[in-house]
């Protein structure tokens, strides 16, 4: 005869189990990523590079859940292509990696899983905080350069901007559990930067006379030269970028999810 203890036993292993929304995804991200600021002030929606991420996730029921995550991937403008003349004619341009982790909250309109009452797609909406590393350049007559080593807008040594910030994401998405262990996942994103220099443009042309390389990078108009010009001594210090507070990234993609599931005993 077999005991109860060893009849349950036997039944968690042979019957059925139950997928429990607490449980862990990992996942794998791509997509583009985009840039809006003093470079680009209206086409946020130009994703013209490359990004890759990856995400650890804790669902705690079928609505919420927290998710630990790194993208990597670039953004760049060029005064150049703009519509607008007074930008070409300011000539200014700029490329720059990001590096991110985030720390974000996830919400699902609905209670998403593959149990009983459950729907298998969900709109959802995140939001979170996150740390960034960022490296403003240029390629100029041949040469790259790491803009934030020229103090383009006047900075002393003491005051040039940092390369590491924080930025509050912003997005929503659709969800879909393609099998018990499978998701995917499409997603938009604003990250709003809690720094103005991601393009190394903030502000005013400098107050002082630069010269050589130094002078070349802060000044790359196409029409008359801003600094220290002797027929436009009033010149330095006008209008170099637009006079918003902060730079906005972007970050557009498909995420793809295992999720870790655990088999426990029918209730009786």
């Amino acid at each position: 005869m077999i005991k109860p203890l060893k009849l349950l036993l036997l039944l968690c292993f042979l019957g059925p189990y139950q997928v429990f929304p607490q449980t862990w995804e990992l996942g794998i991200s791509a997509g583009g990523m985009a840039y809006q600021g003093d470079l680009n002030q209206h086409k946020f929606y130009k994703f013209n590079n490359l990004a890759l991420g990856g995400s650890v996730k804790r669902n705690f029921d079928g609505f919420w859940s927290l998710k630990l995550s790194v993208l990597n991937g670039k953004v760049s403008a060029n005064d150049a292509d703009s519509d607008f003349a007074q930008d070409r004619e300011r000539n200014l341009n700029f490329y720059s990696t990001i590096t991110e982790g985030s720390l974000l909250v996830e919400f699902n309109f609905f209670d998403y899983g593959l149990n009983f009452g459950q729907s298998r797609i969900t709109p959802f909406i995140f939001t979170g905080l996150s740390v960034f590393g960022f490296n403003p350049k240029t390629d100029f007559r041949g040469e790259t350069y790491e803009l934030r080593l020229f103090n383009t807008e006047g900075q002393t040594s003491g005051e040039a901007y940092k390369t590491i910030s924080t930025s509050i994401p912003l997005g929503a998405g659709v969800k879909y559990r393609i099998n018990e262990k499978l998701n995917i996942a499409a997603e938009f994103g604003f990250r709003k930067a809690n720094t103005d220099y991601l393009d190394d443009v903030s502000q005013r042309y400098p107050n002082i006379a630069y010269g050589g390389t130094r002078a070349a990078l802060a000044d790359r108009s196409l029409g008359q030269n801003k600094l220290g010009n002797p027929a436009t001594p009033d010149a330095k210090g006008i209008q170099r970028g637009d006079f918003r507070k902060k730079d906005t990234y972007l970050f557009a993609g498909i995420t793809l999810s295992y999720t870790f599931v655990r088999q426990n005993c029918p209730l009786f």
